[in-house]
């Protein structure tokens, strides 16, 4: 792609495309690490994998290119609001958008900024501590703060806010995603939306099962 038609709308919604399916595909290594809390081990499976990201050379190299992806993404978004409003500074009288869209694929904005929040308070949570704890070669029970937060039951209301925001996030962007990278045809694209839904729906209950599970003592 040259320079000059990244700069173009659909330049950006291509980028916003690729960006949003490899954090996407994170998210699925993200939720299989935090579901070995369900081992209920007093946290031994979970640790040994958040140790095992943490360290390995290999995984700290493609985090960078996460962290970057995620700005990208994020970057490419507020762009784009800010083209489209630009384009349309005066509303129209009467938009009946609910004929044409679901609410959640006209409500990106709201939802990438409450998931914004929501990753503040998870990297300071979490992914910092973390971090700290490599750089300086000392312990971190990851499994202990997951603890200690949720904990917390106003943790837990953000973290379930996060993720229902991800959810219907999820939902619009993965379909909108294969779309924008022209991968829509009558033959496939039923099982494309089929799998974005289920994809959304079941990785969202699962990280919004553990917040719950752990404030509860289901966990121990």
């Amino acid at each position: 792609m040259s320079q000059g038609f990244l700069k173009t709308s659909i330049g950006k919604k291509i980028v916003m495309g690729i960006t949003g399916l490899f954090l996407t595909t994170f998210l699925i290594i993200h939720v299989s690490i935090n579901a070995c809390i369900y081992f209920n081990d007093g946290g031994k499976t979970f640790n040994a994998a958040a140790d095992f990201m943490s360290h390995n050379p290999v995984i700290r190299i493609l985090e960078i290119g996460l962290l970057a992806g995620l700005l990208i993404h994020m970057i490419q978004a507020l762009r784009l609001t800010m083209e489209n409003k630009k384009a349309r500074p005066i509303a129209y009288a009467k938009i009946d958008g609910a004929a044409n869209s679901k609410w959640y694929s006209r409500s990106m904005g709201v939802l990438g900024s409450l998931l914004l929040i929501f990753f503040v308070v998870h990297f300071a949570n979490f992914w910092f501590p973390t971090k700290v704890a490599v750089f300086t070669n000392h312990e971190h029970n990851s499994f202990e703060s997951m603890k200690l937060v949720f904990d917390q039951w106003y943790f837990v209301a953000i973290y379930l806010v996060g993720v229902g925001a991800l959810c219907y996030h999820l939902l619009h962007g993965i379909q909108s995603a294969f779309q924008t990278l022209g991968i829509n045809h009558k033959n496939y694209t039923p099982a494309i939306k089929s799998f974005g839904v289920w994809f959304s729906i079941i990785v969202s209950l699962l990280f919004a099962s553990m917040p719950i599970a752990m404030h509860l003592h289901i966990i121990q």
